[in-house]
């Protein structure tokens, strides 16, 4: 499995790099401010986190500069890589966006891709998600160290989205510091991991609290615990325990952001810049935040660039190809 993957990575970036030459006149570089028709790239499917962070971005951006015009294009595959090839490409364009989280750091520490997060332009760190292990409603396993037992009695198919992304590094954590031995079935995306998980493919799954609270509500999954170093404040969540209240010592967090494209000018940085701060003061920001069972820890420019090389640091750990 892990080879295969591989293999579709490099395809699907040869194939979003082959028709994407970086050249000045394609991507017109060096403008100094975009010129009112952006692209937010989603290197993920419709529907998924990423999908949905993507679009309050949009959004929330519109009505920060009301000049301007987001369109939202979806460019999945490669478990996040075919997008953000395809935005590699843009360099030196202010008219492009990308809606990004952790697999911008941890696809170039686990697959053979042409970029790295040195390679964008750092906007704004909107909040951070920490995920639920969660199973049907019916399995027999009620908790996180439960699970982590079980697997190592026999076969556990766990589901993750992409097979560089939080879930599978969660996964990871539990096998080095816990010794459980999940076997991973990687989707391209949060609503198909979930889809698998409720149509039996899968037992669990690492999922975000927004991709599961509607069937969490509706009894159709519980969760086992969350990947956090507290319990979550928000009503719907505050029961459900954390992973080291199990015995478990695996805590992660999920950034969720926006990059530009490398090499901007530094008035298009600016105003990229500026535009988020404004959107993070508005009550738009608050709503999504609170939609979502996020955590509102900030960042822009530089902060979030230091943000980044750290997170870096920290998956050199327990990602490797």
């Amino acid at each position: 499995m892990r080879e295969f993957l591989r293999t579709a990575v490099a395809v699907s970036c040869a194939a979003a790099l082959a028709g994407c030459a970086m050249t000045e006149e394609v991507v017109g570089a060096g403008a100094p401010r975009p010129s009112g028709d952006v692209t937010m790239v989603v290197p993920f499917a419709a529907g998924g986190g990423s999908d949905i962070a993507g679009r309050a971005m949009a959004r929330g951006l519109e009505a920060a500069e009301p000049g301007l015009r987001i369109t939202v294009d979806n460019r999945d595959g490669g478990a996040g890589a075919v997008g953000y090839s395809y935005f590699l490409a843009k360099a030196g364009s202010p008219d492009y966006l990308l809606a990004t989280e952790t697999s911008l750091i941890s696809l170039p520490r686990s697959q053979d891709v042409a970029f790295s997060h040195r390679d964008f332009t750092p906007v704004f760190k909107l909040g951070e998600d920490y995920t639920l292990l969660v199973a049907r409603q019916d399995s027999p396993m009620n908790t996180c160290d439960q699970a982590v037992r079980r697997s190592k009695e026999q076969r556990v198919l766990a589901g993750i989205s992409g097979a560089a992304g939080p879930d599978a590094i969660v996964f990871e954590l539990m096998r080095r510091r816990e010794g459980a031995g999940f076997d991973q079935v990687p989707y391209e995306s949060g609503g198909e991991t979930l889809a698998g998980l409720l149509g039996g493919q899968v037992e669990l799954a690492s999922l975000n609290p927004s991709e599961v609270v509607g069937q969490l509500r509706a009894g159709r999954l519980k969760a086992l615990c969350v990947f956090a170093d507290t319990r979550y404040d928000y009503p719907e969540l505050a029961a459900i325990p954390t992973a080291a209240e199990q015995g478990v010592e695996v805590s992660f967090a999920q950034f969720r952001g926006v990059i530009a494209a490398g090499g901007l000018d530094p008035r298009a940085r600016e105003f990229w810049i500026a535009a988020a701060r404004e959107y993070a003061a508005s009550p738009g920001y608050a709503e999504y935040v609170r939609s979502e069972y996020l955590q509102p820890k900030t960042a822009f420019g530089a902060e979030f660039a230091e943000y980044l090389r750290a997170n870096d640091a920290l998956l050199a750990e327990v990602v490797a190809r």
